[in-house]
């Protein structure tokens, strides 16, 4: 045993003594330009914000979830879906000379519902315009038949007549993700629109690879956030013997996850490679979670309340434009915002 130990102190010793000398060489690789940890928490926060129910609060940006990084936003309009339990805002981020768009996730009375209805989803509509990309019924309806895709087309074209071209950023999380990504390839398909920023958050798969080829080659400025072991980006569920007759997700990931052990804990964030199913990233742990999914970045990601599509709002107050179903858009009249930015200019030029 005294062998051992002396053979233990000449390796550590020898070890030590050379380990100044020759520096360990570690292949670093920038990822910089695909993504931005500072606007990661930035966007996570409007991507919270959108789950209030306290629509005059929101609209006026004075939510509880209304400040901090997010501090001065001006929401331009505010599309609510009440038919299909659908929300999401437009509106300037000033410090991000962008327009951002943020989509809420489900609203459902129990989110493990939603999660077991995804289970067995099966790819069930072609997408537009693609040869053999399919998509999931439900979330690209959920963008393209309801109030919702007018009221964000209506609203980017109002900023821009405002405040001039813009790039837009658009966000969401669990279902507001994968309305967030059709609504990014639908502005730069049909559009033209420039998108600096896709960026989700725990977002389920949309479509096939074929899809998925197609997603990337548009909207390559893309970066879906997964946490831990949340369940929701596992779904629907990825077959590996049939990659192109069953869901797959676009790149590029980046998954949040620790090491470490005891006080001894890191938060680690892995840029994934670009196949959009790294099966070293999320994919490498079971997607069991529900806790990991409702909060990324220590902010919480779920509705105030959970009860269905609640809304507070004082009714005097803002142009409301409600349809026959009962969906309104809470907007800033045009002449408004018009005599807004003239303000805003002539303080900028004293």
């Amino acid at each position: 045993m005294g062998c051992w130990r002396s053979l233990w102190v000449i390796l550590l010793i020898y070890l030590f003594a050379f380990s100044g000398a020759r520096e360990l060489k570690v292949k670093h690789e920038d990822y910089s330009q695909i993504y931005n940890h500072t606007l990661a928490t930035v966007l996570v926060q409007y991507a919270s914000a959108v789950y209030m129910s306290d629509l005059t609060a929101l609209f006026t940006w004075t939510c509880s979830r209304c400040d901090g990084m997010t501090e001065g936003f001006e929401i331009i309009e505010l599309i609510v879906d009440v038919q299909h339990c659908l929300q999401a805002f437009v509106g300037v981020a000033h410090d991000l000379n962008a327009i951002v768009i943020a989509f809420r996730g489900t609203q459902e009375h129990s989110i493990q519902n939603w999660i077991e209805d995804l289970f067995w989803k099966q790819l069930d509509l072609n997408y537009p315009g693609m040869p053999d990309a399919m998509v999931h019924w439900g979330f690209y309806n959920a963008y393209h038949n309801t109030t919702v895709r007018s009221g964000i087309l209506d609203a980017v074209q109002s900023v821009k007549m405002i405040y001039g071209d813009m790039d837009i950023m658009v966000t969401g999380h669990s279902m507001g993700g994968a309305m967030a990504s059709f609504c990014a390839l639908d502005l730069v398909v049909n559009y033209g629109a420039r998108i600096a920023q896709l960026m989700t958050f725990g977002q389920p798969r949309i479509g096939n690879a074929v899809f998925a080829s197609y997603f990337n080659k548009h909207v390559p400025r893309t970066v879906r956030i997964t946490n831990e072991h949340d369940i929701v980006p596992h779904l629907p569920p990825y077959y590996t013997r049939f990659p192109q007759k069953t869901y797959h997700h676009f790149p590029r990931e980046v998954w949040l996850y620790k090491i470490g052990l005891g006080s001894l804990v890191y938060s680690v964030e892995k840029v994934c490679d670009g196949s959009g199913e790294d099966p070293t990233c999320s994919r490498s742990v079971a997607g069991n979670s529900i806790v990991d999914h409702l909060q990324y970045f220590g902010v919480e990601l779920q509705a105030d309340t959970w009860s269905s599509c609640r809304i507070v709002m004082d009714n005097t107050m803002i142009e409301r434009h409600t349809d026959d179903n009962g969906n309104f858009v809470m907007l800033k009249h045009p002449t408004i915002l018009k005599v807004q930015a003239e303000m805003d200019a002539n303080c900028s030029s004293i």
